[in-house]
């Protein structure tokens, strides 16, 4: 019987969950067919998702998630706990004559490739299925900031949630809780500043570099941005300043996850400037451990991209046609150029 790779794994697991383009259905079809392992894990999975579907969305019980992840965990902790009481009780054997010495580093040895036999077995897998669970947890975050959107329409003549903002005015200056409107993420923040959506639901479950801002409904409205870089994890589309026109038929992407070319900014007196490279240009958001990246439609759908271009003319969303330098003040020339930032 062959093993699967993680690759695999994942093809398998996408497939289940209706992630897969018409391509890899056709490889993941083919794959189950021919492979016993592959076959097995489908059965596997497509089980556990039927018991599923009689649950809802809402009602998904996240804690029992990450309870189990943490007693896999533990687990592991506990087998690389043995591990170094086994090299400290041999450091303890100052006395020890040399056979008995290397007879008992035979044993330490022993242990240690037990373990990292034992760990590559599950920390593979165990990574794999807490990336799925962060992805599945964003796009439901994200879809609730899709409602929150919905509502805030609902209320204000159908205006999408945006601020003021002046010609050539920087968009980068996140966390700036001063008059003007120098931050892209301004517009977001009227709706946790609203009631709309917590502000929790801004920071994806998978991005290291995210913290979710404890304030009550209160303190809410003391702010005029997100208080800090941390607080935001997602990138937010910058409108080009021509309206939409009859000719960018199809949907627009609202949404994403962070965009990597701005996962570190200065401070707001400090000078921005992006230079873009091969690396910058072929990298998915930091959010999914770089596998790819949710995004949110203005039709309300959330889906994600293995890969960074979307729509028919394959545009890049994180970057702007022909602009090699960024200082934080471009915008889109037409709709039909994403650019989410920051």
């Amino acid at each position: 019987m062959s093993t699967l790779d993680n690759r695999q794994r994942q093809l398998v697991f996408d497939y289940c969950l209706g992630l897969t383009t018409e391509k890899e259905t056709a490889e993941a079809e083919e794959l189950i067919r021919s492979d016993k392992q592959a076959a097995e894990l489908h059965s596997a999975l497509k089980f556990v998702a039927s018991a599923l579907d009689s649950l809802e969305s809402e009602l998904c019980p996240d804690e029992l998630v990450e309870g189990t992840i943490l007693r896999l965990t533990n687990t592991a902790r506990a087998s690389q706990a043995r591990l170094a009481q086994l090299l400290a009780d041999e450091q303890a054997r100052t006395v020890a004559g040399p056979r008995h010495l290397w007879w008992n580093i035979g044993r330490v040895l022993a242990a240690a490739a037990v373990i990292l036999i034992v760990a590559s077995i599950w920390f593979a897998p165990l990574n794999f299925a807490r990336q799925k669970y962060y992805q599945y947890r964003c796009q439901m975050q994200l879809a609730r900031i899709a409602g929150g959107i919905n509502q805030y329409m609902a209320e204000h003549d159908g205006q999408m949630p945006a601020v003021a903002t002046a010609a050539g005015a920087p968009w980068w200056k996140v966390g700036y809780q001063g008059s003007g409107n120098y931050s892209n993420t301004r517009h977001l923040w009227l709706l946790p500043r609203g009631g709309y959506v917590e502000p929790a639901d801004f920071v994806c479950p998978g991005a290291m570099q995210g913290q979710a801002v404890q304030l009550d409904s209160l303190q809410v409205k003391d702010y005029n941005d997100f208080p800090d870089r941390k607080h935001v994890t997602f990138s937010f589309r910058i409108r080009c300043n021509k309206p939409r026109g009859a000719s960018t038929a199809g949907r627009m992407i609202l949404i994403s996850d962070l965009n990597p070319l701005f996962e570190v900014l200065p401070r707001p007196d400090e000078t921005f400037i992006v230079r873009l490279n091969k690396e910058l240009l072929n990298l998915n958001s930091a959010n999914h451990n770089r596998t790819g990246q949710n995004v949110l439609l203005d039709d309300g759908s959330v889906k994600f991209l293995k890969m960074r271009r979307f729509g028919i003319a394959e545009d890049d969303i994180f970057t702007l046609q022909d602009t090699k330098v960024y200082q934080g003040v471009e915008v889109p020339l037409c709709e039909t150029d994403t650019f989410l930032a920051p």
